[in-house]
């Protein structure tokens, strides 16, 4: 059965946040969550890109790009 167990890294250790008892050799899967703020500045730079980049003026240029 899977189990999820919060942690974090400090000093390049991972420490769990709650105690829980690992067997010895007991295999993991680390998944990385993004960092609050990079995810807010990652979510809002595409926002803006989508407005540049998803308009009806450039159509233009992806016809002359199949000419």
């Amino acid at each position: 059965m899977l189990q999820t167990i919060w942690a974090t890294v400090k000093q390049g250790k991972i420490e769990l946040l709650e105690p829980f008892e690992l067997p010895e050799g007991a295999k993991v899967i680390v998944t990385l969550l993004p960092d609050e703020d990079q995810q807010f500045w990652t979510n809002t730079s595409q926002v803006s890109l989508d407005a540049i980049w998803d308009n009806s003026e450039d159509d233009i240029y992806g016809e002359l790009l199949q000419k």
